[in-house]
């Protein structure tokens, strides 16, 4: 079973909801699950065996929250050696904008430049559409674990 760090980016509690189910349900698959609401580069250094779990929402035009985007600023700053680690990604937004999902794709797109191995493909969340965000990730979840 593998070690997974879920990292959240959240505004307004969805994305820490969407972690909080998520992390439940691979904890029912067997694995040792941590959900970082303050993610910072030094957790994913600690941490080497874990998976990653990006999970985060977007605000403002396509930006990502306060409490994720340091993160980001590090990884896109000092390019911490990332090679060969493995993620996936949730990213929560809302069609309505024209900057759609631009926060986690940037998120995504910082991991993959710095070689981390994305896992599977991200699941995008549109609030638009009304669905409920934590069912899609429930589902969404099963596949994702049989991945690692």
């Amino acid at each position: 079973m593998a070690s997974i760090q879920i990292l959240v980016g959240s505004v307004m509690g969805t994305a820490e909801q969407v972690a909080a189910v998520t992390a439940e349900k691979l904890r029912t698959f067997g694995h040792t699950v941590s959900v970082n609401s303050y993610p910072a580069v030094s957790d994913i250094m600690a941490a080497p065996e874990d998976v990653l779990l990006l999970c985060t929402s977007n605000t403002g035009a396509g930006d990502l929250p306060d409490n994720i985007l340091p993160l980001y600023l590090e990884l896109t700053r000092d390019y911490p050696a990332l090679a060969g680690r493995r993620f996936g990604a949730i990213n929560l937004g809302d069609s309505s904008y024209a900057t759609f999902n631009e926060g986690g794709r940037a998120l995504t797109a910082a991991f993959e430049d710095l070689g981390a191995q994305q896992i599977g493909e991200t699941l995008v969340i549109d609030a638009s559409e009304g669905d409920d965000p934590e069912l899609c990730a429930a589902a969404w979840i099963n596949e994702w674990a049989n991945s690692l």
